[in-house]
């Protein structure tokens, strides 16, 4: 018969994540069943189902930047470099992510569309982690942090689910050459010039 109607947004948003993480795909009404939840609850609390796709994805996201983090070595640009270069490598290799795009028709338009709810979060979990490294480690980025976290985002977009006849799916080497470029590592600081 289901759950009692007490559950809460968290159970909800948990038992999504659990769905996603198995490589299921996320049905609303199943979970809103599972919870005794009405379909005016699931959608004051995510929206839609995109809604709550985004919540789960960018949930994935943040842990991804924090787990790579922890394992990031240097400091600065170099810390940057490195996380940015794990995370990148852990969402080719993610078998729910993949999961998720093989099942969803729309779901390179749910990840990478501007207009969407993923894209703008995971520019700011990005943003996020740029502003903590900067903290922390005295980063200077060679350009605004919200544009630098928008163009880390957007590259990484077009070389993990790029599939152009260019060639860059999944090359992270590349994608490492460019981060490193766009992070201004190996060039000289102007300000230590003058």
């Amino acid at each position: 018969m289901g759950r009692p109607a007490a559950a809460t947004r968290d159970e909800v948003l948990a038992a999504a994540r659990r769905a996603f993480v198995e490589g299921r795909r996320i049905e609303v009404r199943a979970i809103a069943a599972e919870f005794g939840a009405s379909r005016a609850t699931m959608y004051r609390w995510f929206g839609s189902r995109e809604g709550l796709l985004a919540e789960v994805i960018l949930g994935e996201m943040a842990d991804l930047f924090e787990q790579a983090d922890k394992q990031a070595r240097g400091r600065g640009a170099a810390r940057v470099l490195d996380a940015l270069t794990s995370v990148n490598q852990r969402l080719i290799d993610n078998p729910p992510l993949r999961a998720f795009v093989a099942m969803e028709p729309s779901a390179l338009q749910v990840l990478v569309s501007c207009s969407g709810l993923v894209h703008p979060g995971v520019v700011r979990v990005a943003e996020a982690y740029l502003e903590r490294v900067a903290a922390e480690d005295g980063f200077r980025p060679p350009i605004e942090i919200a544009t630098l976290a928008y163009a880390i985002v957007r590259l990484s977009e077009a070389f993990i689910y790029d599939d152009s006849p260019a060639g860059m799916r999944h090359d992270i080497s590349r994608l490492r050459e460019v981060h490193t470029a766009l992070l201004g590592i190996g060039r000289p600081d102007p300000e230590a010039e003058a």
